[in-house]
């Protein structure tokens, strides 16, 4: 079997364990294996457009969990600044695993929401809805995933 083939396959099992374990980039290497298993035979079954399409998917998975916390909880009913500490506890929070990705939306919405109101329960509420956005973000990620490898796979196939 091709070497380059097997460690595609690797990369997408890999990132798909990724979806749901935090700090692993779970699409981004789902994406690596795919174009890796479409380098490996000169894209001649999968060629460079449906790479480019699952490149924008891949994209777009990175922007959603970036944004899916701040998303959220501004849907839930709180500030801006809770949305933007969302944002910025999502993306301080990244260097410190899995503690830093849950906590940092949470402590970042509730943060900047009681900067706003001073009420330490609508503060709560809106950490609350930033977990509600990490949730999403997992769902959509899986999401994303099944249509990357349908594509992969109907491109390879057809």
């Amino acid at each position: 079997m091709n070497v380059a083939l097997v460690l595609a396959a690797l990369l997408v099992l890999a990132g798909l364990a990724g979806i749901v374990v935090p700090v692993v980039p779970g699409l981004p290497l789902v994406f690596a294996g795919l174009a890796l298993a479409a380098w490996s035979d000169g894209f001649e079954r999968v060629g460079p457009v449906t790479v480019v399409v699952l490149a924008a998917l891949t994209a777009l998975s990175v922007a959603l969990d970036v944004a899916a916390a701040s998303i959220a909880t501004r849907g839930g009913g709180a500030s801006r600044a809770a949305a933007w500490g969302a944002l910025a506890g999502a993306l301080a929070g990244l260097p410190f695993g899995f503690v830093g990705i849950v906590a940092g939306p949470f402590l970042g919405a509730a943060a900047g929401e009681y900067l706003v109101v001073r009420d330490l329960r609508k503060a709560g509420r809106a950490g609350a809805w930033s977990w509600v956005g990490l949730a999403f973000a997992v769902g959509a990620r899986f999401s994303i995933a099944f249509v990357m490898l349908a594509l992969f796979a109907l491109a390879w196939l057809l």
